[in-house]
């Protein structure tokens, strides 16, 4: 993988919403975390 690649601000959203469900199974929580991680950081209001 490309240093370059990172998840759009979509994809994570989504990615988030399927984390925080309960009813999400183990395999999609896996790559919504995968996801995640690929996502750049928010930045921090001053």
């Amino acid at each position: 993988m490309s240093r370059n690649e990172r998840t759009s601000k979509k994809v994570a959203s989504k990615a988030s919403k399927l984390l925080s469900n309960p009813k999400t199974p183990k395999n999609v929580k896996s790559v919504a975390a995968s996801a995640l991680t690929q996502a750049p950081n928010k930045k921090k209001k001053k």
